[in-house]
């Protein structure tokens, strides 16, 4: 073989030739590159559990459903009831028709819900079945949540609309139990804020939206989450609500009633007013209009009795008549405890 492109080894120490020679390796400070690594390792976790949020909820920001469901959370339901889901795709056909359901059963429509799941095996539907059961009065609702609820406790679906019969059946820590099972979900997360304020927990339910808001940060819902427990900070609850009010597109009671209360905090009484009339203007017979515009001509020191009537027939059992009634009860009782006795 030929030599003539071998290269001979070198012998000589090319170190003691180096500008660097006599220096000392560069040291690392254990603390800070101890900082470094933790950094790295929770930038990889919330990488993580922005995936896993994003695959476990059919409904993240990130997916199809957004347009749906955004409308959904805005109270457009008409217009959720009505969007074309044809293009969606298979997987995602399941969640788009439950959040239609949804949107039925919110305008009234139950007895049509009723017939459109009738029959059906899913899970999901199952779900929808037991709510909308709920909503007409039925008194096997409960019970059927509570077994669909053990049976597929994991199923998003049934978290959301079985919490939501556990929760307004009293039956709270149950359904604080199951919506815990949820993986990422911001549906779940409003849930559960809304159960916290109930219970009159506003630390639980600040607590619950500071931790969605790590791994959901331009959610829409999150903004919604946040102004609900963050009233007390009134206008910026306020700039939430009036962006979607006062926007056609995304116009709805819900948005008018958010922006109005907001509205009240702010002691912007008569623009209050006229919130509360561009939204009964929408939906003459909504009940959280008509029970807002109790306390708007309560404050105002307007009469009431007309706006309670209206309330009670289109709704009579809503907590605010139900308010009234155990209060006007209490008073009785109290006058008949001090009222003057003769002796005969």
């Amino acid at each position: 073989m030929c030599d003539a492109n071998h290269v001979t080894p070198c012998n000589v120490d090319h170190r003691a030739h180096s500008p660097f020679a006599n220096r000392t390796p560069p040291s690392f400070c254990t603390t800070c590159l101890g900082k470094v690594v933790c950094l790295v390792l929770a930038l990889i976790h919330s990488l993580f559990v922005l995936y896993t949020a994003a695959a476990m909820d059919p409904y993240s920001a990130e997916g199809e459903l957004v347009n749906i469901h955004n409308a959904f959370h805005q109270g457009q339901y008409q217009q959720v009831a009505d969007f074309d889901t044809s293009s969606f795709s298979p997987s995602n056909a399941l969640p788009a028709r439950v959040l239609q359901l949804r949107a039925r059963l919110a305008l009234g429509q139950y007895d049509e819900v009723l017939a459109d799941v009738k029959g059906e095996s899913e899970p999901d539907l199952a779900a929808v079945q037991v709510l909308t059961e709920y909503l007409k009065g039925s008194s096997g609702a409960l019970e059927k949540a509570q077994a669909l609820g053990t049976k597929v406790p994991d199923n998003l679906t049934v978290q959301l609309l079985c919490g939501t019969v556990l929760a307004a059946a009293g039956h709270v820590d149950e359904a604080l139990a199951l919506l815990s099972k949820h993986q990422g979900s911001l549906d779940a997360v409003a849930l559960i804020v809304q159960i916290h304020l109930q219970q009159n927990r506003a630390d639980l339910a600040a607590k619950e939206a500071a931790q969605a808001r790590k791994w959901a940060q331009d959610s829409l819902l999150v903004n919604i989450v946040e102004s609900w427990v963050g009233m007390r900070q009134y206008q910026a609850a306020y700039y939430v609500f009036e962006e979607l009010a006062q926007a056609v597109a995304t116009q709805s009671v819900q948005s008018l009633v958010g922006q109005a209360v907001a509205e009240l905090h702010l002691g912007r009484l008569p623009e209050a007013e006229a919130a509360f009339e561009q939204a009964q203007g929408l939906e003459p017979q909504s009940a959280d209009v008509l029970a807002n515009l109790v306390v708007l001509k309560t404050m105002l020191g307007k009469d009431t009795g007309a706006l309670k009537e209206s309330l009670a027939g289109v709704k009579p059992d809503h907590r605010l008549l139900v308010d009234f009634a155990e209060k006007r009860a209490e008073f009785e009782r109290a006058c008949e405890r001090y009222a003057v006795k003769f002796e005969p």
